[in-house]
């Protein structure tokens, strides 16, 4: 029986388990699928996670209960040796764990890229997974609860600076959200005005949102401007040290909350830890097919999707590789999956073809983009498309039916504004409550 390993449990790799337990019988194959999560995310959800649109549960997907003929390995790749057929992990125990295989794909994905910027590592936070955006929405709610008990000044005004940098479509959603939310905050907040808010986008090209042409971008820039958002362009970030944020243009601010969104690194393991082909910035050399390697010469039993795979976009031409988004990454997973049985019963792969759907964005509650080609939808009817195609999109109709719930109870309830930072620490009040504690004369009680 043959042996098929995935890496990663991300959209490429859940998607491609799925449909081989589809295709496969059950005596053609063995799938195993390792990560060191449980479950899926699906990452453009996370700007409405940090808005409150979205319960943070509802953006994942459990592999256990929706992989039932795939063997699931809770570790973490350290090395991918593909000459020897061999992938060695450890377990969240810490063991080592080797596992061998007939035919591996790499669906890692890829992480987020960081610059040496002083202060950087210390004072930001990613928003590239569930953990990282419910910490963001509970920081930001957490600051409004500590600025409306403090009078004017420094600290004050640090807290209710927002700093998100990056302009692609990670970091404007994530931005216009969380500005979404902290405008609406303002209604349970009479001790803090409108004016005092300050949130700032850095982005350092000349314009944000790449996928989507200059017109609809300068649109979006006056329409962030318009709700009294900063938007930084052609400047970097080049120092964070202490929270306090130093542009290139010479802007400096205090910023309480910074949001590291200046896009994607590969995957230590795919760039560093395999002699499978990568190109010069770490990811993996992939054919139209989704087989690893060139035209010219394939790597046999190999293949890749997703974030880590540069695949070339046939639909496109001229060179270009598919960009890195869920569209791309489940329509591989799907036509990966189809090869790899094909192979199995000994005919041709086929190639990845897909035209692009369009690029649609949502710009906090109520506002959004739409651009498919020419056409151009914004507003209310764009921020309607940007629901109704992702919760299409997100896997499993048991998960389509939790976000729409909650859709509904935050549009006629509103946005619950309760923070739950204090579950990072939930031993705190425990530990206290056991502590002696002094009198009013200094003695121990």
């Amino acid at each position: 029986m043959t042996e098929i390993l995935i890496v990663g449990g991300g959209y490429a790799g859940l998607y491609t388990a799925l449909n081989l337990e589809k295709k496969l019988h059950r005596d053609e194959a063995h799938v195993t699928l390792v990560d060191p999560r449980p479950y899926m995310t699906y990452q453009p959800f996370l700007p409405e996670v940090v808005s409150g649109a979205i319960e943070p549960r509802h953006t994942v997907v459990s592999l256990r209960r929706h992989l039932r003929r795939t063997t699931l390995v809770a570790a973490t790749v350290d090395r991918i040796d593909h000459a020897r057929k061999l992938v060695r992990a450890h377990g969240l125990d810490g063991r080592d764990i080797e596992l061998n295989y007939d035919i591996v794909v790499v669906t890692a994905g890829a992480v987020t890229r960081t610059f040496p910027i002083p202060g950087l590592v210390d004072e930001a936070i990613g928003m590239k997974n569930v953990e990282e955006a419910v910490a963001i929405r509970d920081r930001l709610l957490t600051a409004f609860d500590r600025a409306a008990a403090l009078p004017d000044g420094p600290e004050r005004a640090r807290l209710l600076t927002v700093t998100f940098v990056g302009g692609g479509f990670s970091g404007v959603e994530g931005f216009a959200e969380a500005l979404s939310l902290a405008t609406e905050q303002l209604t349970y907040y009479p001790e803090i005005g409108a004016r005092e808010l300050a949130f700032h986008l850095v982005e350092a090209q000349g314009r944000i949102l790449p996928e989507v042409s200059d017109g609809p971008g300068r649109w979006v820039v006056r329409h962030l401007r318009g709700r009294g958002a900063h938007v930084h362009l052609n400047a970097q970030m080049v120092s964070a040290v202490g929270g306090h944020v130093v542009l290139s243009t010479g802007e400096e601010f205090d910023s309480d909350l910074i949001v590291w969104t200046a896009g994607n690194a590969a995957n230590g393991v795919v760039a560093r830890h395999t002699d499978l082909p990568v190109d010069a910035r770490g990811f993996l050399v992939t054919r139209a097919d989704l087989r690893v390697g060139t035209e010219e010469e394939t790597v046999a039993d190999a293949w890749a999707a997703g974030d880590n795979a540069v695949v070339p976009d046939l639909a496109v031409g001229h060179g270009a590789t598919t960009v890195p988004n869920a569209q791309h990454a489940v329509r591989q997973a799907k036509r990966l999956a189809s090869n790899i049985v094909a192979t199995v019963r000994g005919r041709e792969p086929k190639n990845y073809v897909h035209s692009s759907l369009g690029v649609v964005a949502t710009l906090g509650r109520g506002h959004g983009l739409f651009q498919y080609k020419w056409i151009v939808v914004k507003g209310w009817p764009a921020w309607a498309m940007h629901r109704g195609y992702h919760v299409l999109a997100v896997p499993t109709w048991e998960r389509k039916i939790r976000v729409l719930l909650g859709w509904v109870g935050a549009f006629v309830g509103r946005r619950d504004i309760a923070s739950l930072a204090a579950t990072v620490a939930p031993r705190d009040a425990f530990t206290r409550a056991g502590q002696p504690r002094a009198n009013v004369d200094g003695e121990v009680a």
